[in-house]
């Protein structure tokens, strides 16, 4: 059998509201709680409730025989709690299915995984804590930030006890190799590895409703045969979740397509539809992926320059790590809370100089009109939370030295 492996990407960041140099040192709340609310409930009423309703419905109409799996983000989830309660609630309906699987991440949706294997490690961990409390099940898949993955990665992944990792299917990675088979980590081959189909993913994610295309409209039906003369033993259809409803509006026929999209393919006798880990597990491996440089699924280049590609995302990366250890050594709840969202990486993606194939996707929620006016306004929020870290740590020393002298 041949196995169709959906995967979706839910992911918001908490958005800075625009914070100038004059408010350092007097003004401690950085978030835009209007917009984030505006956005939330915005793409909540576009794509999350009517997309979630019709794989519930897709999922009881075929019996089971239709599958999907989501990661979500701790920035998400928070939100869903925050503005819109219903949408968490139409998750745990798909996940109560048993057709869903909900995958683990970073919980901030970080870069730490270039970074910090000790950070990195923690983010994971607390992102695993919330998907267990919020669907009932300790994910054992994997979704790094953006598809993040090399050889060290995923040996990280491993330790970590995952069985399975998503990775884009990078041509400059994958040489003569097929995306449409298992692989396993160079280092550890205990991990499986499946990669994303970039062509017929972005089919659906980018093209389908560019009237210049020539393959433009794309049917259910068309889609499901260009599956079948794949070759190969698993097509994974990877993308943000936002596609259905937001990035291409209703009125494009999105919905239309994923409502005839199962019924189309499971036409076919030798194709089926698996959660990531069924689809890990559905066939050996053919081989070990050997990706010593770090790749995403991010522009054409496929690599992490879209957020560390110039100086003043590695300025501001930087100076964010400078402060680790000083934040963990407070284990203080609100500066763990800062520290995190912090880290999202669309905060770096703000300041990129480069925009290529997905840009216009990446720059959809962008609140900034130039990568400078990010750097800086993301650098005058990191230099106030600096300044109350220092705050609390001489406080935090003083009361040390008081309660020795006493």
């Amino acid at each position: 059998m041949k196995t169709v492996c959906l995967y979706f990407q839910v992911h918001q960041p908490w958005r800075l509201k625009v914070y100038r140099f004059f408010n350092i040192g007097k003004d401690h709340n950085y978030l835009d709680d209007f917009t984030n609310r505006a956005i939330m409930q915005k793409v909540a009423r576009q794509c999350y409730l009517p997309m979630n309703a019709l794989l519930l419905k897709l999922i009881k109409e075929n019996k089971g025989a239709f599958k999907c799996s989501f990661s979500i983000t701790g920035s998400a989830v928070e939100q869903f709690r925050a503005y819109a309660p219903e949408v968490l609630d139409s998750f745990r309906a798909l996940a109560e299915t048993g057709c869903v699987e909900f995958l683990a991440e970073t919980y901030s949706h970080s870069l730490a995984s270039l970074s910090s294997k000790e950070d990195f490690v923690e983010q994971v961990k607390l992102h695993t804590k919330m998907i267990k409390e919020e669907f009932g099940k300790k994910p054992v898949a994997f979704r790094n930030t953006e598809l993040i993955y090399s050889d060290h990665i995923g040996e990280m992944v491993s330790e970590l006890g995952f069985k399975t990792i998503l990775a884009e299917g990078a041509r400059h990675v994958m040489g003569w190799k097929s995306p449409n088979y298992i692989y396993t980590n160079s280092i550890d081959n205990r991990l499986r590895v499946l990669l994303r189909n970039y062509k017929l993913s972005d089919d659906i994610a980018f093209r389908f409703s560019n009237q210049g295309w020539d393959q433009y409209p794309l049917t259910a039906e068309k889609f499901a045969q260009w599956v079948a003369e794949e070759n190969g033993d698993v097509m994974n259809l990877f993308m943000d979740y936002e596609t259905f409803g937001e990035h291409q509006k209703a009125t494009t026929g999105i919905f239309d397509f994923m409502k005839a999209l199962p019924k189309a393919i499971l036409k076919h006798n030798d194709v089926c539809f698996a959660t990531v880990s069924e689809a890990a597990k559905s066939s050996q491996p053919v081989g070990v992926l050997h990706c010593p440089h770090v790749m995403s699924w991010a522009d054409e280049e496929r690599d992490v320059t879209a957020w560390l590609g110039n100086e003043l995302q590695n300025e501001a990366f930087s100076k964010l790590y400078a402060l680790k250890d000083k934040v963990k050594s407070l284990k203080n709840a609100d500066f763990e809370y800062v520290w995190n969202f912090m880290q999202t990486s669309d905060h770096f993606y703000y300041m990129a100089t480069k925009w290529l194939s997905d840009g216009d996707v990446h720059s959809y929620f962008n609140p900034y009109g130039s990568s400078y006016e990010a750097f800086i306004n993301y650098m005058n929020v990191l230099s106030d939370f600096e300044i109350e870290v220092e705050k609390a740590l001489a406080a935090k020393k003083s009361r040390k030295k008081d309660t020795a002298s006493a």
